[in-house]
């Protein structure tokens, strides 16, 4: 039969290439090895209609073979994850089928509203299986490299407020402030008086439940908004793990509306994932098309430059610039790590589909940090036509020295 050979070439291929520890049993018994070490990973093709995508194995058509239920595997996730990309490697082109596409993506208040519904409103309770203790659902700072999650989670809150040098009775807006760990900690140390803002609405329930019981409801209001509905003036002004879901083209947009809400003397902080395609393209071989369907809709990774050129179009100057892409590495590493760890318990508060997308999402997103497909960036900026006064002359200030 034609998909036998077919079959049987793409093995061989496999085989010569790399010879991943992989077993493939097909849905009439027949058995593939594509190595002499004992396999770390089963691949099982309960039916013909599923051997499309393993042999044009995207990542793409592999995630949603996987998700779907079309193909199963048995494994470690983080071997899956590996074993996955090698198949892409030595099948596809240097680029892969879907990788290094640029996608434009129209961003209304509605669109961006449903997209954070999507990925936010699984149930708290999801996310408190994998997360922290505060629920921070963004890179952790590993200041020594041996930081539990907690601890490093908690050194990444006050990194970035130690950054924006916060003081007390400071105002800090928090834009896209999540389950309100980051104005909490704000409040409670620094003594800032902090608004919050999200779009996700358990996200804001759970924040308002938080800042009541901590007792700081006088200092810290937590809202249900759009940041281009935000009016005010603030000192200070975060933002973590949320830019991504602005797009690409509205970037000097969104940083024109930061400049608007910041003090003359001010301090911003923007904490996001970058890609590391200089065109602003996918991650290769698909990765960044499973993304988009599966977990992130309408969701756009810029390049460092992009972000750089469209902070100066939105009227503010980048002073100090960290790259975190080896924390975050780690930190989506450690998520995995806790998602394996809870499977049963996850599985109870979501649905099948759901576990499947966040298990391989987790894991893949850790190897590519790991590769530098993704990077992840901390930038200090103040208004571009300031003399940037609130700022030391050295970044010593930032390591209590």
């Amino acid at each position: 039969m034609f998909w036998e050979k077919k079959l049987d070439a793409w093995v061989d291929n496999i085989r010569n290439a790399s010879a991943p520890p992989l077993r493939l049993v097909l849905w009439n018994g027949q058995q593939y090895d594509f190595s002499n070490q004992p396999p770390e990973v089963t691949l099982k093709v309960p039916q013909a209609s599923a051997l499309t995508s393993l042999l044009n194995p995207s990542l793409a058509n592999l995630g949603e073979a996987y998700v779907e239920g079309k193909i199963e595997v048995e494994g470690a996730v983080k071997n899956v994850i590996r074993i996955a990309n090698d198949l892409a490697a030595n099948t596809l082109a240097p680029e892969g089928a879907l990788g290094r596409i640029v996608r434009s993506v129209t961003h209304t208040k509605k669109k961006d509203a449903e997209a954070i519904h999507y990925h936010y409103d699984v149930s708290n309770d999801f996310y408190k299986l994998f997360l922290d203790q505060r629920m921070v659902y963004s890179c952790a700072y590993f200041e020594n490299g041996d930081e539990d999650l907690d601890t490093a989670q908690l050194k990444k809150i006050d990194h970035i407020l130690d950054k924006i040098r916060l003081q007390p009775g400071q105002t800090l807006l928090d834009i896209g402030c999540g389950w309100g760990a980051l104005v909490l900690r704000a409040a409670e140390k620094y003594g800032a008086k902090c608004l919050g803002i999200t779009l996700s609405q358990n996200q804001y329930d759970e924040a308002r439940e938080r800042v009541a019981r901590a007792g700081l409801a006088d200092r810290i209001e937590i809202r249900l908004q759009d940041y281009r509905d935000v009016t005010g003036t603030f000192d200070r002004i975060t933002s973590v793990g949320m830019f991504e879901h602005v797009g690409i083209k509205n970037l000097p947009l969104y940083f024109r509306q930061v400049n608007n809400l910041l003090a003359e003397d001010g301090l911003v902080m923007n904490h996001g994932i970058t890609t590391t395609d200089i065109n602003n393209g996918d991650s290769p071989y698909g990765a960044g098309e499973f993304i988009d369907k599966y977990v992130f809709p309408a969701g756009e990774l810029p390049h460092i430059s992009t972000v750089l050129r469209t902070m100066q179009e939105g009227g503010l100057e980048a002073f100090d610039i960290e790259n975190l892409r080896r924390h975050y590495a780690r930190t989506c590493s450690l998520w995995a790590d806790n998602f394996e760890a809870n499977t049963e318990a996850i599985r109870k508060v979501t649905d099948e589909k759901h576990y499947r997308i966040w298990r391989v999402y987790l894991a893949g997103s850790a190897y590519g940090f790991e590769r530098d497909w993704i990077s992840l960036y901390q930038v200090v900026c103040t208004k571009a036509d300031t003399s940037a006064q609130s700022l030391p002359w050295s970044r010593n200030y930032i390591y209590g020295r």
